[in-house]
Order: structure tokens, then C-alpha cells, then sequence
């Protein structure tokens, strides 16, 4: 299983990606310089990542600006976290501010809806 990164800078690092691959792409249309229209179709799919790219960052800044700031226990830097459950952005401490969830294993899927209602049921039944 993969480590588990901070909700914000995985989406950055998925946005970033996207520029990356823009960039990639529109280079290969440079090696089908003699037939024109193929060369367009890959110039406008790079153009296009890096279009997307521009939403996810919009997107991830206004995410930013509403999610919860916090000071991390661990480290002691502010961080911020999005959902029920997430990760400090410095040292990947599992952060939660349910206080249901304190001292249970950390799991990304606290974040769903679905579980939410599952968890509450569960802790009513202890």
C-alpha cells in the first residue's frame, strides 16, 4: 500500500503532473512536423493538460482558503486539513478533529459519507 500524502499537496502534485504532461505531449507533435494536422491534434492536447492544470490549481486555492488550519501535535507547524481525517503536510501525522475517531487506526475512508453514518452507528453500539 502506497504511503498516504495530505489531501492538498496530492492534488497539487496531480496538477503539476498535468503541466508536465502538456509540456511532454506538445513536444511530440514536434516530430510530426511534416504532417500538419497531427501536429495541431497533439498541440492542442498539451495546451489542453495545461488548461486543466490551471482549473485543478484554481480549484485546490479555493479549496485551501476554506480548509481547517491547524497546529500539528507532532511537529508543532501549522498544516491544513481537509475532511474528517487527513495527514499533516510536514511529518504525515494521521490528524482528525472527530473526536470519535481519536486513537482508532487511521483510514482515508473515514472521509466518505457513507462511513460517516457507519462509524456514528458503530459508536453508539459500544
Amino acid at each position: 500500500m502506497k504511503p498516504y500524502k495530505n489531501k492538498i499537496n496530492r492534488i497539487r502534485s496531480f496538477a503539476l503532473a498535468l503541466i508536465f504532461a502538456g509540456v511532454v505531449i506538445m513536444y511530440i507533435g514536434i516530430f510530426f512536423r511534416k504532417y500538419e494536422i497531427v501536429m495541431l491534434i497533439f498541440m492542442f492536447l498539451g495546451v489542453l493538460a495545461i488548461l486543466s492544470s490551471t482549473i485543478v490549481y484554481a480549484w485546490i486555492g479555493s479549496l485551501s482558503t476554506r480548509a481547517t488550519q491547524i497546529v500539528c501535535p507532532s511537529c508543532g507547524k501549522h498544516t491544513k486539513m481537509l475532511g474528517r481525517v487527513d495527514m499533516c503536510g510536514h511529518c504525515r501525522e494521521p490528524l482528525t478533529l472527530d473526536p470519535s475517531l481519536e486513537g482508532k487506526e487511521f483510514d482515508e475512508s473515514y472521509n466518505r459519507t457513507k462511513n460517516k453514518t457507519a462509524a456514528i452507528k458503530e459508536d453508539s453500539k459500544e
